[in-house]
C-alpha cells in the first residue's frame, strides 16, 4: 500500500476536522453535499492530506458551529501543515505535551528511541516518572498527578503489536532519581522489559567516550502509511521532524549508536550488575 501524503500536523488537523464533523451530527457525504463538493475534498481534509484552500477550510467550520477558540485553533493548524515540521507551543502543558506524541505512538508500527539522561518514557514506572515530573519547572502543583497519569498511560502500547528498540546511555541508569527503592522499583522494571520480544534494550555504555548522540534524546516512529517522524521534547516544547534531510541525519545516529551499543545479553548483564 503507497504512503499516504500527511505530515504530524496535518493528521493533528483532520482529527479536529473529525471531531468537528461528529460533534455537529454531519457525515463527510452530507456536509460535501451541502457544500456542493466532491466527497473526497472532506476525505483528505480528515485524513490530514490537505487539498483545499484556507476560504474552503473556514466555509466547512463554519457548517460545523464550532466555538471560536476551536477555529482558531484549527486554522493555526492548517496554516501549520505546509511548513516543514512542527514546533508546538501547548497551550496547558498538561496534558497536552504528550498528547500528540501519544497520538502518533499509536499510529507506528516501529518506535526507536535514544535516551541520554534519563530512563525512557514508556519504560518508566510510575515512582520514576513522578520525580523527574515534579522536577521540571513548568509544572505545578496539581499538574504532577495529571501529567504522571498522562505519561503513564503511553505504556499501554508496549503490549502491542509494535517493536521498540532503545537506546539507552550507561548514565541515565546511575543518576540517581528519587528513592533508592524508586531506583531499585525501575531497574527491576527494565530487566522485565528485557525478555519482551517485541523489546530490544540496547545501552551505551560509559566507557564510550565521545558518542554518536550527543546532541540529544529522541523519538524516530516509522508507519505502515506514513512518512517517519522524529519527535524531541523540550521544556515547554515539543519539534515533530519529517523533512527528509533530518530523517537521514538522525537515521545516521541511530546506526552509530547501534555500533556503539552493547549486545542485548550485555546490556542485561550490565543492569543486573547495578541492581545487585
Amino acid at each position: 500500500m503507497p504512503k499516504r501524503i500527511s505530515s504530524v500536523v496535518g493528521r493533528e488537523f483532520g482529527n479536529g476536522i473529525c471531531a468537528a464533523l461528529r460533534d455537529a451530527g454531519l457525515s463527510a457525504r452530507r456536509a460535501a453535499q451541502i457544500l456542493d463538493w466532491d466527497e473526497a475534498k472532506i476525505s483528505a481534509l480528515a485524513n490530514g492530506k490537505g487539498g483545499s484552500t484556507e476560504s474552503e477550510v473556514s466555509l466547512l467550520l463554519g457548517l460545523c458551529h464550532i466555538s471560536a477558540a476551536d477555529y482558531r485553533r484549527l486554522m493555526a493548524l492548517f496554516r501549520e501543515s505546509r511548513e516543514k515540521g512542527w514546533l508546538q507551543f501547548p497551550e496547558s502543558g498538561v496534558p497536552d505535551q504528550v498528547r500528540t506524541l501519544i497520538e502518533q505512538e499509536r499510529l507506528a508500527n516501529a518506535i526507536t528511541v535514544w535516551s541520554l539522561n534519563l530512563v525512557p518514557g514508556l519504560l518508566q514506572v510510575p515512582g520514576y516518572t513522578r520525580v523527574v515530573t515534579q522536577a521540571f519547572v513548568n509544572v505545578h502543583g496539581g499538574n504532577v498527578e495529571e501529567l504522571v497519569a498522562a505519561r503513564t498511560a503511553r505504556r499501554e502500547i508496549i503490549d502491542s503489536g509494535r517493536t521498540f528498540t532503545f537506546f539507552v546511555h550507561e548514565q541515565a541508569l546511575l543518576l540517581p532519581i528519587g528513592s533508592p527503592e524508586t531506583m531499585s522499583d525501575q531497574l527491576h522494571e527494565l530487566m522485565r522489559m528485557l525478555i519482551r520480544p517485541n523489546v530490544d534494550l540496547r545501552i551505551v555504555p560509559t566507557a564510550v567516550g565521545v558518542h554518536a548522540g550527543l546532541a540529544g534524546s529522541f523519538t524516530k516512529l516509522a508507519f505502515a502509511t506514513f512518512e517517519p517522524i522524529v519527535y524531541q521534547e523540550g521544556l515547554n516544547t515539543s519539534l515533530f521532524l519529517e523533512d527528509k534531510e533530518s530523517m537521514a541525519m538522525y537515521q545516521q545516529v541511530l546506526e552509530a549508536l547501534d555500533q556503539q551499543a552493547l549486545d542485548a545479553e550485555e546490556s542485561k548483564e550490565l543492569i543486573t550488575s547495578i541492581v545487585t
